[in-house]
């Protein structure tokens, strides 16, 4: 299976707004009777990681070679 390049650039902008509102949500003060039960840190590295992958892949698909690591030369 294959992500065509409508799905990776929806994909990206979703990791980006992801990343957006929980670096938003992150950083408002704290209450001190109140228990988050979100880890904003974890969504933050989750789609940080989505979005650097999802650039490489549009890449890869913009330019028709995968991208090779520095190891693979």
């Amino acid at each position: 299976m294959s992500l065509s390049l409508n799905v990776t650039v929806i994909i990206l902008v979703v990791a980006v707004i992801a990343f957006g509102i929980a670096n938003r949500l992150s950083r408002t003060p704290v209450e001190r009777r109140r228990i988050s039960g979100l880890p904003y840190g974890m969504i933050q590295f989750v789609a940080l990681v989505a979005a650097v992958l999802m650039i490489a892949h549009l890449v890869t698909l913009l330019t028709g070679q995968p991208l090779k690591g520095r190891l693979d030369r």
